[in-house]
């Protein structure tokens, strides 16, 4: 099986897929036409050596990609419906856009990712740090008190992609999320790339973004009972709750970056018992992210490879016109 560190994410109408250097996005219309592009892009986790050592890439990529993921969202909603309007900057990122040389969409996408941060770290650690405090007077162990409070994390995280599932627009997405992964299974075995030899393969991959997520969430439970501990034989006192915050906070990047030489591990691995153990609670998970595709949406997804591939599309492919973008 080929080794290969192709990613996606499924959008509005579409799927995105890169390599390490080259982008594409391909989005159905109502009309049944593709329109696609594609970009060369420098990810930031290649720009030099310390960025690639092992733990910081996977910081550096995990801000990375989710700069992209904003940037691919706006762009899918654009390619669907070239009537919508983009967000009007604020005065605030126009100013630090003139200050800094940068666009004014620049500096709204970087604002976009630091808020998508902030919510992510407010509600799937700090939250559950919060609740778990309502019962830590009648709990003397910092080890339990980290399980109570990864068992509430892991519970809003799982509640959370559950109650989303129920929407209409990302039902949709989550079947274009499908796509995506039968797509690069396909490409992953060596198989032509047409819409009958991706069809045989499964929605589910290791190398998910839902599966890195689960990864951290269990991880976070491993990590900050450590932390704790250890501030209690170092300091001779169980942690405040602003200390807890604090010192949890600032081994997230840690905890991010193990996680993502996981993924990769786990994908390289794959067909490794014990890693078939391990990564099995993602998979699980993965059903609720993925939905079986279409004809149409599979289409779609093997027109944004072949262009991060940096291949032409195959004119004609099905029923359906290609647009370049």
């Amino acid at each position: 099986m080929k080794k290969t560190n192709i990613g996606g994410q499924g959008v509005l109408e579409g799927v995105m897929m890169r390599s390490q250097t080259v982008s594409g996005l391909a989005v159905r219309k109502a009309s049944g036409k593709i329109n696609y592009t594609k970009e060369k892009i420098t990810l930031a986790a290649n720009k030099n050596k310390f960025v690639k050592l092992p733990f910081i890439r996977g910081v550096v990529s995990l801000v990375d990609m989710m700069g992209m993921g904003v940037k691919t969202l706006t762009k899918a909603a654009k390619m669907y419906d070239e009537n919508s309007t983009e967000q009007e900057p604020s005065k605030l990122e126009k100013f630090i856009a003139k200050k800094t040389g940068k666009s004014a969409m620049d500096v709204a996408m970087v604002f976009a990712v630091i808020i998508a941060l902030g919510l992510a770290v407010g509600i799937f650690f700090i939250l559950p740090t919060v609740l778990a405090n309502i019962v830590r007077p009648y709990i003397a162990s910092s080890i339990l008190m980290n399980l109570i409070s990864g068992g509430i994390r892991l519970v809003i995280f799982v509640a959370y992609i559950l109650a989303i599932s129920f929407m209409k627009d990302i039902k949709r997405v989550y079947r274009y999320h499908g796509a995506e992964h039968k797509t690069i299974s396909a490409y992953e075995h060596e198989e032509e790339l047409t819409v009958d030899n991706v069809q045989k393969y499964k929605t589910l991959h290791p190398r998910c973004g839902t599966s890195f997520m689960l990864i951290v969430v269990l991880l976070a439970i491993l990590v900050f009972a450590v932390v704790d501990s250890l501030f209690v034989v170092v300091f001779g006192h169980p942690q405040s709750l602003l200390e807890r915050f604090a010192t949890h906070l600032c081994v997230l990047p840690l905890i991010g970056g193990t996680g993502f030489e996981l993924l990769k591990l786990s994908g390289k691995m794959r067909n490794h018992p014990l890693t078939r153990v391990l990564i099995a609670p993602g998979l699980w998970l993965q059903r609720i992210t993925t939905r079986e595709p279409d004809e149409d949406q599979l289409e779609v997804a093997l027109v944004a490879l072949r262009h991060a591939l940096d291949e032409p599309p195959m004119e004609g492919e099905g029923a359906s016109p290609i647009v370049r973008v």
